[in-house]
């Protein structure tokens, strides 16, 4: 008798496709008939979702719960930091806010987390007959081991088998296996084998490679991925994935969204760069804003004030002026909604300082008070303008009154949401996720400008690059092996029950 079966998939650095791979073998899993479950420790990321649990978790970790065909749960990822200035992040366990912490303090609070994780890992485990765990980082950080929850540390707490994986594209793969593998020291055992991540080109030239990868580390290869260019289809949690992104090369509708230095929940606008027909601009630091753009989008950000301050040091506020002189359109969603009002204060000190405040943009007249009380909830409801019915979830912190609430951008529930200015061209709104909705993103765009619908079903097709990838993977990955290791066949791996963990044969 032995634990449900797991497989932890860590990385040698960040960024090198773990969430994309985990998403992928859950849905590979899910089609053989396996009742899978994502699992990640700690995350740390301003993309979150709400769980059907009403709580929040990382954004990825609900994207592996689709590609296992189950809803979301704050089990699957009991950890989530989210950064709200460059030394501190709001702590969320288990679904809840627990206050913020700088990155010194969380040092010493990760021992005392190491529980609920554990106990979180425990009921996941018991409704599945595979857990696939998602690592943080890279367990090569070896001056961050002590206090671990993210890596080595909950691969020896929860005694599971490790697949290291690096990313071939930025180059010095080897390097950073075989270093890997030199700076972990005895932990190295739990290192059941090695995957190499996004490869262009003939996979056979790497074959020299990766014998010396396994020479030097006594790692088996589990295989070579080649670079999954549809990934872009799928809702990115990275902030580091903006930088990637190109606008289309032609286009009807122009959208212009600002870089925010805290941005929060971008995949808002992953359906709009999903339109053929519409270029989403990503405007970055130190860049005006374009020009021609048709619409302006404020996005959501995790320290609205400070990202306020950072709109103006831009000198975005003058150019939103010119471009709603020009006849744009400007939206802003949750922090940027509170940024388009009066004022943003903050009496208890949610974000930073207690009693900060600041004027706001002014384009609605409406003010904001940020609040301990955090809402999280899914909800649907109805756009004013075009009555079409809708979809999202809300997740802020912060109440928002004033007279411009007489003019709702959206009704949600019975209840109205949002405001809209007297000339319509600026409105703004709670609601994440509401581009999701083909019927209201077609509905949205084309009050901006006359367009045909592009017959775009967003959540299909985010639905068949799941199954894509799951494809590739059983292409490319020995997934039987992946399995047998899983189910504690792994080299150097031990097995112990954990308590409360479903017992298999």
């Amino acid at each position: 008798m032995t634990q449900t079966p797991a497989i932890m998939l860590q990385g040698t650095g960040s960024d090198v496709g773990k969430s994309l791979l985990v998403a992928g073998l859950c849905r590979a899993f899910t089609k053989r008939g396996l009742a899978v479950r994502p699992f990640k420790p700690q995350n740390m990321s301003n993309n979150a979702a709400v769980t059907s649990d009403g709580g929040e978790i990382g954004r990825a970790q609900a994207l592996q719960a689709r590609a296992c065909g189950v809803a979301p749960t704050t089990d699957m990822n009991p950890v989530l930091l989210k950064p709200q200035s460059e030394v501190g992040a709001q702590v969320v366990v288990q679904g809840r806010m627990q206050g913020n912490a700088k990155a010194r303090d969380y040092q010493a609070l990760k021992g005392e987390l190491l529980p609920r994780v554990l106990e979180s890992y425990a009921r996941l485990s018991a409704e599945a007959d595979l857990v696939i765990v998602e690592g943080a980082g890279s367990p090569a950080e070896v001056n961050l081991r002590k206090g671990d929850i993210a890596n080595m540390g909950f691969a020896e707490a929860a005694d599971l088998p490790v697949l290291l994986v690096a990313d071939i594209d930025r180059g010095g793969v080897i390097a950073s296996l075989v270093g890997s593998h030199a700076v972990v020291g005895e932990e190295a055992r739990r290192v059941a084998g090695y995957v190499v991540n996004k490869f262009r080109g003939d996979v056979s030239l790497f074959d020299e490679g990766l014998a010396i990868i396994t020479a030097r580390t006594g790692w088996p290869s589990l295989g070579v991925v080649p670079f999954f260019p549809d990934a872009a289809k799928l809702p990115a949690e990275d902030a580091v994935a903006l930088s990637r992104a190109e606008a289309a090369a032609s286009w009807a509708i122009k959208i212009a969204v600002l870089q925010l230095a805290r941005i929060a929940n971008f995949d808002d606008l992953d359906p709009l760069i999903a339109e053929p027909d519409v270029a989403v601009d990503f405007v970055e630091a130190g860049r005006a804003l374009p020009g021609d753009a048709d619409l302006v989008v404020l996005p959501g950000s995790k320290a609205t004030l400070a990202d306020l301050a950072f709109l103006r040091a831009q000198g975005w506020d003058i150019d939103l002026a010119a471009h709603l002189r020009r006849g744009g359109r400007v939206l802003g969603l949750c922090g940027g909604y509170q940024m388009l009002g009066r004022w943003v204060a903050d009496p208890e000190g949610i974000e930073g300082p207690a009693g900060a405040a600041a004027e706001g943009l002014g384009l609605l007249d409406v003010e904001t008070v940020l609040t301990g009380q955090k809402a999280l909830r899914e909800v649907r409801g109805t756009h004013r303008e075009s009555g079409v019915t809708l979809r999202g979830y809300e997740m802020h912190v912060g109440v928002t009154e004033g007279p411009g609430l007489a003019r709702p951008f959206l009704d949600l529930e019975g209840r109205s949401e949002g405001a809209v200015s007297d000339d319509g061209k600026v409105a703004g709104c709670y609601l994440h996720g509401l581009f999701a909705e083909d019927a209201f993103r077609a509905a949205f765009l084309g009050g901006l400008k006359t367009r045909a619908a592009s017959g775009l079903a967003y959540e299909a097709q985010v639905e068949a690059t799941l199954d894509a990838l799951a494809a590739h993977l059983e292409t490319h990955l020995d997934l039987d092996r992946v399995l047998q290791i899983a189910r504690g066949q792994g080299a150097g791996v031990t097995s112990f029950p954990l308590p409360g963990l479903r017992q298999v044969p």
